[in-house]
C-alpha cells in the first residue's frame, strides 16, 4: 500500500512538471522524434519529471509484487486527486463542470472496483503463458498507434475546434497498458537468489521487449500529446484506459480469478462499465475561446 501511493505521488509530480517544462518549448512532433528528445533534454525541468516518473516505476515493480493486478489499479487511479490538484496550482489549468463530474465518476468506478476485492480470497499470480500475453500486447500496440495518427490528422484540418486530448489520452493509454502488463510480467522474475539465472530467464520472455517498445514510443507520443492538451484532461484518459486495460486484460493473461461472490463480482464489473461509459462521453473538445466585445461607439449629440 505504501509503494502505491508512493508511486502515485511521483507519477502526478512526474507528469506535471513535464507539461510544465514542455509549455515553454517550441512545439515539438512525433515526426522528428529525435528533435523532440533534444528538446526535452536540454530541460532541467523535464529531467527532474522524468526522474519522477521513473521513480514511481521503481515503486510500481514493488507493488506488482504484494497485490493483486486489479486492486494495484484501483489505487494508482486514485493518484489523479493529487494530478487534479498539481494541475490547477502549479499550471493554472481550469476543468469545465462536466470533465469534473466525469473524474468524479472514474474514482467511484474505480472504488467500486477496489471494494470488490478481498485480501483473503484473491491471489497474486506471477507469471502468464507467453502466446497470449502477445496476443494481448501486440494487436493494442497496433491499436494505440494507429489511434494516435488518426488524431493527429485530424488535429491538422482547419477550423477544427481544439481537442481536449481524448484520443490521444486513450492511444498512450493502450501503449502504457502493455507497458504495466510487462511491469508485472519483470516483477515475477525478480529474485534475490539465482540473480544470474532469473536475468536469463527473463531475456528469453518478451517483457523486456515490450517495455523498451513501449518506453521509446510512449516518451515519444505522450510528450506531444501533453504539449498539446490540458494535463489535468489527458492524463486522468490515459490512466483510466491503462487502469481497465491492465486489470481486465491483465487479470485474464495472469489468471487471477475474479470474484466468485455475486456482490464483489457485480461490483467490479459495474464499476468496469462506469468507467469506459464516461470515458465514451467526455467531451472531445475544448469550447473556442470567447471573442472579444467590440468596443461601442458613443453617440454624438
Amino acid at each position: 500500500m505504501t509503494a502505491a501511493l508512493l508511486a502515485n505521488v511521483l507519477y502526478s509530480t512526474g507528469f506535471v512538471l513535464e507539461k510544465r517544462a514542455l509549455t515553454a518549448m517550441p512545439s515539438v512532433s512525433v515526426r522528428s522524434p529525435a528533435r523532440l528528445l533534444r528538446q526535452v533534454i536540454s530541460s532541467p525541468l523535464w529531467i527532474g519529471g522524468s526522474l519522477a516518473l521513473a521513480a514511481g516505476f521503481g515503486a510500481q515493480l514493488a507493488v506488482y509484487r504484494t497485490l493483486p493486478i486489479a486492486a494495484a489499479q484501483g489505487i494508482f487511479v486514485s493518484g489523479l486527486v493529487l494530478l487534479l490538484l498539481l494541475s490547477s496550482v502549479l499550471l493554472g489549468e481550469r476543468t469545465s463542470g462536466r470533465e469534473r463530474y466525469a473524474v468524479g465518476a472514474i474514482l467511484l468506478a474505480l472504488l467500486m472496483v477496489v471494494l470488490s476485492l478481498s485480501e483473503e480470497s484473491d491471489t497474486v499470480s506471477r507469471s502468464a503463458p507467453v502466446p497470449l500475453v502477445l496476443t494481448v500486447c501486440l494487436p493494442s500496440l497496433a491499436a494505440g498507434v494507429l489511434l494516435y495518427g488518426s488524431a493527429e490528422r485530424r488535429s491538422k484540418h482547419r477550423h477544427r475546434l481544439p481537442t481536449t486530448g481524448v484520443e490521444y489520452g486513450v492511444a498512450v493509454g493502450l501503449l502504457y497498458g502493455v507497458s504495466s502488463l510487462a511491469i508485472k510480467g519483470v516483477s515475477s522474475y525478480l529474485t534475490t537468489q539465482g540473480l544470474g539465472s532469473a536475468l536469463l530467464h527473463l531475456l528469453a520472455s518478451p517483457y523486456p521487449y515490450l517495455l523498451m517498445f513501449t518506453g521509446a514510443f510512449g516518451l515519444i507520443m505522450s510528450q506531444a500529446a501533453l504539449q498539446r492538451c490540458r494535463a489535468s484532461l489527458i492524463v486522468p484518459v490515459c490512466t483510466t484506459v491503462t487502469a481497465l486495460f491492465t486489470a481486465v486484460l491483465g487479470t485474464l493473461a495472469f489468471g487471477e480469478p475474479l470474484p466468485d461472490e455475486p456482490l464483489r463480482l457485480a461490483l467490479r464489473i459495474a464499476g468496469t462499465a462506469l468507467a469506459v461509459s464516461v470515458l465514451l462521453a467526455m467531451p472531445k473538445h475544448d469550447a473556442p475561446p470567447p471573442q472579444p466585445t467590440p468596443p461601442t461607439k458613443e453617440l454624438t449629440s
